[in-house]
């Protein structure tokens, strides 16, 4: 857990109580923009997946107690994490609240020994396509299309490389 000002970032599981308005706000966003129920798709993947030992990982940042914003990912291939689930409360946008869970993402998945990460977004989500083309993602689609022929719109970053101690040592060891 860490923390900064007036933000807490925790692990949690799906099934704690704060992830809730994630999963509802989520859901409504993408029935919204989509014209369907979406639900479906946020119970696409096991929760189990978004925990530690499947290789994943569930973040809130609270703010007096109250998840404010949040994120996943969950393991796509053995050096990759795929972020999914990225969300800001519709009553803190434009914050920067999503760039702060995206670095959090990053952070814990280079800590876990992932070299690269991956995701997807909607096509109508000019919003979260920005962010990702703001944080430094690559796009793996043409940017000059219409991004509705196109479907989900792949993004990857690759993270950086950093020599770590090693407890043995204390010497920088090759991840």
């Amino acid at each position: 857990m860490t923390s900064a000002p007036d933000l807490t970032v925790v692990q949690v599981p799906v099934r704690d109580p704060r992830v809730r308005p994630l999963l509802r706000e989520l859901g409504d966003e993408y029935s919204t923009r989509y014209g369907k129920d979406a639900h479906a798709e946020l119970a696409r993947y096991p929760d189990e997946e978004f925990t530690a030992p499947y290789g994943g990982v569930l973040l809130l940042l609270l703010e007096g107690g109250e998840a404010v914003a949040g994120g996943a990912f969950r393991r796509y291939d053995t050096g990759t994490a795929e972020l999914k689930r990225i969300w800001t409360h519709s009553a803190h946008r434009r914050r920067g609240l999503a760039r702060r869970v995206v670095a959090e993402l990053e952070r814990e998945a280079l800590a876990r020994g992932y070299r690269r990460v991956y995701l997807t977004t909607g096509p109508r989500q000019p919003e979260a396509r920005g962010l990702y083309l703001a944080t430094g993602y690559t796009p793996l689609f043409d940017t000059h299309a219409d991004p509705e022929t196109i479907g989900p719109l792949p993004f990857e970053k690759h993270l950086p490389h950093t020599p770590r101690p090693t407890a043995a040592t204390g010497k920088a060891a090759t991840l």
